[in-house]
């Protein structure tokens, strides 16, 4: 009796999954999703909200877009995640004042204060990584260049 399945070879090295860097960048960042999940938790933000929170903490007063060229992301993905950081009290929205199309974003005294709860976040993912500092600080300039040759700004 005829099999329907069609024998195949295995596959040339250059697509088995193991050597795929996309494999890699993906699952290395659900295991780093997974890691700062109960991290973020404990301060009330998701991911996306912590990395918003981060970039105001560097520099408050951004507008919409600035935020989104920081972060690599559109209004419309920013606008609910903004709306929901506001609803809990961790940023205001306020139109500019010389150009009311503009909106800035603000930190509120609540917005401030979660800097210093975040503050040991950094320090749980550099053990957890059991990398040392100077491997973690190479890995990402390594990434910050392969992101910026796939996506020039």
């Amino acid at each position: 009796m005829p099999s329907n399945s069609t024998s195949f070879s295995p596959s040339p090295a250059i697509l088995r999954l193991d050597n795929q860097v996309c494999f890699a960048l993906y699952s290395a960042s659900l295991a780093m999703t997974k890691l700062y999940k109960p991290l973020l938790d404990a301060i009330g933000l998701t991911y996306p909200q912590y990395l918003v929170m981060m970039v105001l903490w560097e520099q408050d007063g951004l507008t919409v877009s600035e935020l989104g060229e920081r972060l690599f992301l559109d209004s419309g993905t920013l606008t609910p995640l903004l709306k929901r950081l506001e609803a809990q009290g961790h940023i205001a929205r306020l139109r500019d004042a010389q150009d009311e199309r503009r909106v800035r974003l603000t930190l509120t005294t609540a917005g401030r204060a979660l800097r210093d709860r975040a503050e040991a976040i950094p320090q749980c993912v550099l053990q957890s990584s059991q990398c040392s500092l100077a491997e973690l600080t190479a890995l990402t300039g390594q990434l910050q260049h392969l992101r910026s040759k796939l996506a020039p700004r």
